[in-house]
C-alpha cells in the first residue's frame, strides 16, 4: 500500500548513553530485537504516531516481574 520497503524484524544494539541513566556500568552490552509488528499494524489501521498504538497503555509491570537477564550475578 505504501508502494515503498518498510524494516521488519529489526535488531540493534544499544547505546551506551541509554544504558548509564539506567544503572547498568559501563562494560554491559544490551541487544534488542523484534519482529516489529507495530509498522505494519500502525500502516493498516493508519495510525501516524507510534504513541498512539502502545505508549501509557503499555504495562511496564511485566518488564520488572519477567526480567530476561539478571544483573546480580
Amino acid at each position: 500500500g505504501l508502494k515503498k520497503w518498510v524494516e521488519v524484524g529489526n535488531s540493534g544494539v544499544f547505546r551506551p548513553e541509554l544504558l548509564l541513566p539506567m544503572g547498568l556500568p559501563d562494560n554491559v552490552t544490551v541487544i534488542a530485537w523484534g519482529l516489529s509488528l507495530e509498522r505494519p499494524t500502525m500502516i493498516k489501521y493508519g495510525i501516524n504516531n507510534i504513541r498512539e498504538l502502545v505508549g501509557h497503555r503499555v504495562d511496564l509491570q511485566m518488564v520488572y516481574d519477567s526480567p530476561m537477564c539478571r544483573l546480580d550475578v
